[in-house]
């Protein structure tokens, strides 16, 4: 669906954020019949829903907001509208239409887009794409999920757009180059079951694109994503790799494993997919592998992805906050397992199976001490009892943790936060929790 075919039509915004206010001004000039904006409860709105918003889409709210779908064609949810919320799945009984700002705008413009995806490592990725792009002279725009709503892109020739499953649920359009990072259960409670969400995350790749570039070192991922598809895979021999302290291209040295500053084995992977979607784009890697290295070299990580934090103590801490699954606060732990390691734990619970993580520690042998912190600290902890080398302890909150964190650290140790669930719940947001977090080092040092 096209903005354009929403002329005539009824349409309801669902979402005051930052994705909602983007979709009533881009639909808004196309004179819809009727457009309104809702909310499924009424809610203190970050931004006041006044002036040039309320003329073009009225808010409605709570029971008042549900009444009026029922006059409505078409529903433009936000990211945060689940497919299993109630009024979606009367929407689509009646036969009304769901879509989203990111599928109106993919629509127009899928042809000269790079979209990436992941349960882990997309934001990174996308990045990577985008940084590795300027620098073999292919000036692009970054958004989606990370940074400019869609809607509110600019008019460039090409654009590099991070999709999260939210997103990616409502395309109709593929865009040209397709980059999967991993595929792990995340977001159940908004997809409905884990097949759902495989199914809704990579509907990215499954509407006409060009090339799909995959982490064949993905086992979940390879499997689900069947046949079919255009598929390029990254982190084979064949492909884009890194082995013996280099990347490669096939057989094809490329610069060495140092040149990227970010710590891990999944963000050299991660590095790998940026590279195959760059060369998906039109770019000579090879030849331009001076450039490209120079630009490897120059990227920085992005705040709260295993971030360090020096300290006078001589202690490392690493602020990981937005490890919201298990297999992300696996990727962290690796990083630094060669150190002497705490790592903090916890937070909104939503029911996730924290097997994954005590199969790792198991396989591992790595030797560390684990710190829960609320809501769901605990009960991971629970998951990791009695296991060699393995020292758990619960705190009563993150600055606690932080405290005791200095007691039992050794020194040059590390002080992980990667707590391998969503910071809801007891912070805002990510970013809440993270400032928390500092805070916390500072005030215990």
């Amino acid at each position: 669906m096209h903005l354009h075919d929403l002329r005539g039509r009824r349409v309801a915004v669902w979402g005051t954020g930052r994705e909602g206010i983007a979709a009533v001004e881009a639909i808004a000039p196309h004179r819809p019949d009727r457009l309104i904006a809702i909310q499924d409860k009424v809610t203190h709105l970050a931004t006041s829903w006044t002036g040039h918003l309320a003329e073009a889409a009225p808010l409605h709210e709570g029971d008042d907001a549900h009444r009026q779908l029922a006059e409505i064609d078409v529903i433009v949810r936000s990211p945060s509208i689940p497919q299993v919320h109630p009024w979606i799945i009367e929407h689509r009984v009646r036969g009304g239409v769901v879509t989203g700002g990111t599928a109106l705008w993919m629509a127009d413009h899928a042809s000269k887009t790079v979209g990436v995806t992941g349960s882990k490592g997309k934001s990174t990725t996308s990045t990577l794409v985008h940084h590795l792009l300027q620098a073999a002279g292919r000036p692009n725009t970054l958004g989606g999920n990370i940074g400019i709503a869609a809607l509110s892109l600019p008019e460039v020739q090409q654009y590099v757009v991070e999709l999260s499953v939210y997103q990616c649920a409502d395309l109709t359009d593929s865009p040209k180059v397709v980059a999967l990072t991993s595929l792990f259960p995340e977001h159940l409670d908004w997809a409905g079951s884990e097949a759902a969400y495989y199914r809704d995350k990579l509907n990215l790749a499954r509407h006409g694109a060009e090339v799909v570039i995959y982490n064949a070192a993905d086992e979940r991922l390879t499997a689900e994503l069947g046949a079919g598809l255009p598929l390029v895979a990254a982190n084979v021999a064949e492909g884009y790799h890194e082995a013996e302290g280099w990347f490669w291209r096939g057989a094809e040295r490329l610069f060495p494993r140092e040149t990227l500053g970010l710590l891990g084995r999944h963000n050299a992977g991660n590095l790998c997919v940026a590279l195959a979607a760059v060369e998906g784009a039109g770019v000579d890697v090879p030849a331009l592998r001076a450039e490209l290295a120079t630009a490897v070299a120059a990227y920085r990580p992005l705040d709260q992805r295993l971030t360090q934090i020096a300290d006078p103590s001589g202690l490392t801490f690493v602020d990981d906050t937005l490890s919201t699954i298990p297999q992300s606060a696996i990727y962290a732990i690796e990083a630094f397992a060669g150190r002497p390691l705490t790592v903090l734990l916890g937070g909104e619970d939503r029911g996730v199976d924290y097997g994954p993580l005590r199969d790792f520690f198991v396989a591992s042998g790595i030797r560390c001490t684990l710190i829960g912190i609320p809501d769901s600290g605990e009960r991971i902890l629970s998951t990791l009892q009695d296991l060699p080398g393995v020292t758990t302890v619960v705190a009563e909150d993150l600055p606690e943790a932080v405290r005791l964190s200095r007691k039992v650290t050794p020194p040059g140790g590390v002080v992980l936060l990667s707590p391998a669930a969503p910071s809801y719940g007891r912070y805002d947001n990510w970013q809440h929790k993270s400032r928390v977090f500092r805070e916390a080092i500072e005030a215990s040092a």
